[in-house]
């Protein structure tokens, strides 16, 4: 069996046609889109980039695998302390480890390890080819290297290949001689000049005046494709244009990734799977070009698997998280499941087009943010413990049916559904800490007892905020955060 996995890093599913994206982003994604299964409710359990894929490889969600932050504890995976054997427990439950017991040679191109120092993502990986620039890379630093692998190697049997493309992470790199195919092309209908108008008021990094997270920064020399800030629609197609370009990019080499697949023979015996780390907020919750909450924009992701001999042109719509990947990949391939994984198969979704979804989903974030959110049904809770200095409410129920956007907060209005989501969040959270080791913490509370998300430290010592909301007409927003953020603020 010959495996590939295209890993598109910051991917929102509605920016790809198959999705329903009125720009030609995605032709290549699209054909392989109609040739599977696409999945149209599929969720990163953990955002954004490192506890996502350290979520989806160790098939373990980021409360049991200790990595929820971008620094601090957190950021590494739990010590195994005095029950540590002569090997880890990834030995026995790595998902490319799980692949290779079952007889695949196991790859890896990019730079996601060199990235974020997670060297626990290489686990049983047989090769490993880091494109060196730590996820700063575009496309075409990482395709020569996976074409020449192909014709090296394509012709095998039994492998399983994971390309990590970035071109969609802001801040966006696409060659400049790459053009905008989307000049001419609408931007999406949320795109107004009265919402630029009122998101330029909101505070918080990352949000319309502060994309660049803390501030308006941005070398345009290096980066022409990136404003810093969005003044006016120009700058807005700016940053629509500059996120679909790097799809488009991305997509193109695709297309010759599987060019190179179909030159070798192999192209339609070969399992091809597309999805990403996490989403990203384009104006959800007041954030901009960041994929910093536990909500619909950050957390939703594509999946697309066309897996040679099954299903075809069939759509998806359970719930699922991206780490139910590693289950789903044993059983498809017959080989023994870890006993430690959280993941739910949803191999019957692809041989069968059978609905297998969960009835809801935990999703976190704890590296910008510090929520913790249920969806389920229409709906998605989100409950705020660290706010990133968006001064969110305490708790927020969208209707992601009626409202997608996330624009009208129902919580006070169904107060019957926020006990509901409450009790599904502290059933899965007793859950899970029952299965851990007496007196282990959850992670939640390690990143808040040591000053909170990762992105949100110093806000004021390091990057001067609070200044930075005087001077651009939001300083009415200090008296609340310096109540919420005393150490921060005051």
């Amino acid at each position: 069996m010959r495996i590939l996995y295209l890993d598109i890093d910051t991917l929102r599913p509605d920016h790809l046609g198959c999705y329903g994206y009125h720009r030609n982003t995605s032709p290549n994604i699209d054909r392989l889109a109609a040739e599977g299964v696409q999945f149209e409710n599929y969720y990163c359990s953990d955002a954004p980039c490192l506890p996502s894929r350290t979520a989806m490889m160790t098939g373990r969600f980021g409360i049991h695998t200790g990595v929820v932050n971008h620094g601090g504890v957190c950021a590494d995976p739990r010590p195994e302390g005095t029950a540590r054997a002569f090997r880890t427990d990834a030995t026995w439950s790595a998902l490319p480890l799980k692949l290779v017991h079952g007889g695949l040679h196991t790859a890896y191109i990019g730079g996601f390890g060199h990235r974020h120092s997670a060297w626990h993502f290489y686990t049983g990986f047989r090769e490993i080819h880091d494109t060196g620039k730590g996820g700063m890379e575009s496309a075409e630093d990482v395709t020569p290297i996976a074409l020449d692998w192909i014709k090296r190697r394509g012709k095998e049997e039994n492998w399983f290949l994971h390309i990590n493309y970035w071109d969609p992470h802001t801040p966006f790199r696409v060659p400049e001689d790459f053009g905008n195919p989307f000049k001419n092309d609408p931007l999406p209908d949320w795109c107004t000049p009265e919402l630029i108008e009122e998101h330029r008021k909101l505070p918080g990094p990352h949000s319309m005046q502060d994309i660049t997270m803390y501030n308006n920064e941005i070398d345009r020399q290096q980066y022409p494709r990136q404003p810093g800030e969005v003044r006016d629609m120009d700058e807005m197609r700016e940053l629509i244009d500059g996120y679909d370009c790097g799809i488009r990019y991305a997509d193109d080499h695709v297309g010759k990734i599987l060019a190179a697949l179909e030159a070798q023979g192999i192209l339609e015996d070969t399992a091809i799977i597309i999805s990403s780390d996490h989403g990203e907020n384009y104006g959800e919750l007041g954030i901009y070009a960041e994929h910093a909450t536990a909500d619909q924009g950050t957390c939703r992701i594509p999946m697309i698997i066309r897996w040679p001999g099954k299903k075809q042109g069939h759509v998806d719509n359970g719930l699922h998280y991206n780490l139910d990947l590693a289950p789903t990949l044993t059983e498809m391939l017959d080989v023994e499941p870890a006993k430690v994984w959280d993941g739910e198969s949803y191999a019957p979704a692809l041989t069968d087009g059978a609905d297998c979804g969960r009835d809801h989903l935990v999703i976190s974030q704890c590296a910008h943010t510090c929520q913790r959110s249920v969806r389920w049904g229409d709906y998605l809770w989100v409950r705020t413990w660290h706010d990133f200095y968006h001064l969110f409410p305490e708790e927020m129920l969208f209707n992601l049916k009626d409202d997608p956007r996330e624009e009208n907060n129902l919580a006070e209005a169904k107060p019957e559904l926020c006990k509901e989501a409450r009790d599904i969040y502290e059933s899965w959270q007793q859950q899970m800490m029952s299965s851990l080791p007496e007196g282990t913490k959850d992670t939640l509370d390690i990143v808040l007892e040591e000053g909170g998300p990762y992105h949100s430290r110093n806000a004021m010592k390091e990057h001067g905020y609070p200044e930075r909301l005087e001077k651009t007409g939001r300083g009415e927003y200090l008296a609340e955060l310096k109540k919420r953020h005393p150490r921060e603020f005051s």
